[in-house]
C-alpha cells in the first residue's frame, strides 16, 4: 500500500481522530497513488497512523478513514458504514417526517457522500473521488436498505472541482426518475420538493426542528420570512396561527413551490404575501414605508465559505440584521441563522450584538438553535457543525 509521511509535529490531530490531512503537512509521498486510493498515514518516525482517501489536487489531501491497523477497508467495511448511518436515522421515518438526511460525511465516516431522503426518493452527492470510485457498491446498499423507487444525482460542482473532480452529470443513478414535484412531509406539514432543480439538494430538511420550534412564537403575530425558499418557516408559521405571513426570496421558482405548498396544505385563507426581491433591498423599502412586523426570520444563504470571507461575512450579517432590527415592533423577535462554518456561534452573537449597537437597539439572546440529529457533529470533528441560530428579544 502507498503512503505519506507527515512532517514532525504534525501527527497530533489525527491521533484525536480528526478526519483531514492538509497537503502542507506531508513530508513525503511513498509510491505513486492516483486519486481516490487509500494508502496508510504514518509520523515522521514512519509509526502508523491511520488509512485514508488520497487526493493531491485537494487542499485536504487525505480524508482519514480508519484509525486501526489491522482493520481492512474492503466492501464489508463500507456496507457497515453506510448501513450503521442508515440505522441511526430509523427514528425519524415517521407518519409526520418522512424527508430527512440519511448519511452526511465525515460524520458518518463517510467523507465526500451525502444522502438526503425525500419519501420514496433519494437525492445523493459524491463530492470525493475516493466515494466516486465505490459509487456502485453505495447505490447498491442503498437500493437493499432503503429500496427507493429512484436515486438522483445532485453532487454540488464546485464541491468536485475543489477536489480536482470534473463535473457531476447528474440526472439518474438508479431506478426512475422522479417526477417534476415529490411530496414530502416534515412535522405534519407537507412540501413539494423539486429534487432536480431545487437549490442544493432540493430541499434544506437541515432546520426541521428550527422550523417547528420558531413556529411556537408566531401565533397572533405579523410574521417576515426572508430568504424564504419554499416556505420552511412560513408554512409553520402559518400552522401555528400567524395573523399575517410575508415571504421574501430573488427566486421565481422558490416562491412558485412555496404557493403550491400553501394550497397543498389548505393555508389559503391565511393573510399572507410572496415577494419576488432582493432580501436586502426589500428591508430597506419596508423601513421606507414604515412596515413593522412582530417575528422576522432571517435564513441567508452561506456567506463565509471559508475563514478567509470572515470579515466580509461579518459585514453582511451584521448589516442584514441591523436592518431587520428597524422593523421589528417593540419588544418583537428575531430568530437569525448563519450557515456558514466559519461563523461560530460567539462569534455570531458578537455579530448580533454589533447590529443592535449599529440600529439603537437593545438584545436578548431568547433560545440558541443548531442542526438537528441527522446533522450529528463528531466530538473529533467539530467543522461538521456549521448551523446556528438566535432566537432574540428586540427592543
Amino acid at each position: 500500500m502507498d503512503s505519506v509521511r507527515l512532517k514532525k509535529g504534525k501527527e497530533k490531530a489525527v491521533r484525536q481522530l480528526h478526519p483531514w490531512i492538509f497537503s502542507g503537512a506531508i513530508d513525503r509521498i511513498e509510491g505513486k497513488p492516483k486519486n481516490g486510493d487509500i494508502i496508510s498515514v504514518t509520523d515522521s518516525n514512519t509509526n502508523f497512523l491511520a488509512y485514508g482517501f488520497f487526493n493531491d489536487q485537494s487542499r485536504v489531501a487525505v480524508r482519514l478513514l480508519e484509525w486501526d491497523r489491522e482493520t481492512e477497508i474492503n466492501e464489508s467495511w463500507w456496507r457497515n458504514k453506510i448501513r450503521n448511518a442508515v440505522k441511526l436515522r430509523t427514528d425519524l421515518q415517521t407518519d409526520q417526517t418522512n424527508t430527512y438526511r440519511v448519511i452526511f460525511s465525515e460524520a458518518d465516516y463517510l467523507p465526500g457522500l451525502i444522502v438526503d431522503r425525500y419519501a420514496d426518493f433519494l437525492s445523493v452527492q459524491i463530492l470525493t473521488s475516493g466515494v466516486e470510485r465505490i459509487k456502485p457498491l453505495v447505490l447498491d446498499e442503498l437500493q437493499i436498505l432503503l429500496e427507493p423507487k429512484g436515486v438522483f444525482d445532485r453532487s454540488d460542482a464546485s464541491a468536485r472541482a475543489h477536489e480536482g473532480m470534473e463535473a457531476s452529470s447528474g440526472g439518474v443513478l438508479l431506478g426512475s426518475e422522479p417526477p417534476e414535484f415529490v411530496n414530502v412531509k416534515e412535522n405534519g406539514i407537507v412540501y413539494q420538493v423539486n429534487i432536480a432543480e431545487g437549490q442544493k439538494s432540493g430541499f434544506y430538511c437541515d432546520q426541521r426542528d428550527n422550523r417547528k420550534w420558531v413556529a411556537e412564537f408566531a401565533k397572533g403575530k405579523k410574521v417576515l420570512d426572508c430568504f424564504c425558499y419554499s416556505g420552511g418557516f412560513s408554512l409553520n408559521a402559518m400552522k401555528n396561527g400567524a395573523s399575517e405571513v410575508v415571504s421574501v426570496d430573488s427566486s421565481a421558482l422558490a416562491l412558485e413551490t412555496l404557493k403550491k405548498n400553501i394550497e397543498v396544505n389548505n393555508f389559503q385563507n391565511i393573510p399572507q404575501s410572496q415577494i419576488q426581491s432582493d432580501v436586502n433591498k426589500q428591508l430597506r423599502l419596508f423601513r421606507e414605508e414604515n412596515e413593522k412586523f412582530d417575528l422576522i426570520i432571517l435564513d441567508p444563504p452561506k456567506y463565509a465559505p471559508s475563514r478567509s470571507a470572515l470579515t466580509k461575512a461579518s459585514r453582511a450579517y451584521k448589516d442584514l440584521n441591523r436592518m431587520a432590527m428597524h422593523l421589528l415592533n417593540e419588544g418583537g423577535l428575531l430568530a437569525t441563522f448563519s450557515c456558514s462554518g466559519a461563523v461560530d456561534i460567539s462569534m455570531f452573537k458578537q455579530i448580533i450584538a454589533w447590529a443592535a449597537l449599529d440600529a439603537g437597539k437593545n438584545v436578548q439572546f431568547i433560545q440558541q438553535y443548531s442542526q438537528p440529529a441527522d446533522h450529528p457533529v463528531r466530538s473529533s470533528f467539530p467543522e461538521g457543525e456549521y448551523l446556528k441560530g438566535l432566537l432574540c428579544r428586540i427592543s
